[in-house]
């Protein structure tokens, strides 16, 4: 990637399908692509995710299925016509649900299949809660190796994780980081985050973020000015 802005996909969480069509139309040309979570498809499905396809966007689904690996194997499926770039699967759902998703997948480049580790809006105390073993960065590491020998196509984690990642797994595993908050924008609720210089630098091959871009006056002003972070880092 030579251009830095190809490396953000701008979170849209909104159900309101014009304000999305809005934010992708002002954005276009100024990050990647666009993450769509639970928010925009419970309220409009695929066909939102095809109209804002339609209009040239690179559509990462981050759905992050979770079930019996037949189920998601099933979903999986589902979403290959949506054509989009990336899709999520939880790497705590086990092994054999992340094999059974990158086999539904097959032999097609696209949908990457990526697994998602702990969410970056856990910490330590919140891990011991749900009794997962941690540390956080233990645990990380542990589910992404499990995900990446599975067959995924890379792993989401926080931008904390991202240089013991890069060390175990290699150049080949695609690193996707949430939790990523420019200097000039809050924390919100997010506990382990990081600039976009920094996570890059770290080794971080795509950011993902939201409200520090779509809740600025001027999206894509903001979308440039993270780029221009990126290109400093």
């Amino acid at each position: 990637m030579t251009d830095p802005a190809d490396r953000i996909f701008c979170a849209i969480d909104t159900a309101d399908l014009g304000e999305a069509v809005r934010l992708a139309a002002a954005l276009r040309g100024r990050v990647g692509g666009i993450k769509l979570g639970k928010e925009f498809f419970t309220a409009h499905g695929p066909q939102g995710v095809t109209r804002l396809a339609a209009d040239g966007a690179r559509i990462f689904l981050d759905l992050k299925f979770h079930d019996i690996p037949n189920t998601v194997a099933g979903a999986v499926r589902a979403a290959l016509p949506l054509a989009c770039a990336m899709l999520t699967v939880h790497a705590s759902g086990g092994a054999a649900m992340v094999r059974a998703a990158a086999e539904a997948r097959g032999r097609a480049r696209a949908p990457l299949i990526l697994a998602v580790t702990v969410l970056t809006s856990l910490g330590e105390s919140d891990l011991d809660a749900v009794g997962q073993q941690g540390p956080v960065a233990t645990q990380v590491l542990r589910l992404a190796r499990l995900a990446r020998a599975a067959g995924a196509d890379g792993i989401v984690a926080s931008p904390h994780e991202v240089a013991s990642l890069r060390a175990a797994l290699g150049r080949e595993a695609i690193l996707v980081v949430p939790g990523v908050r420019p200097s000039w924008a809050g924390a919100d609720d997010q506990k382990r985050v990081m600039t976009p210089g920094e996570a890059v630098a770290a080794g971080a091959d795509y950011l993902v973020i939201g409200r520090p871009i779509t809740r600025d006056r001027d999206p894509a002003a903001a979308a440039a000015r993270i780029a221009a972070e990126i290109a400093d880092g």
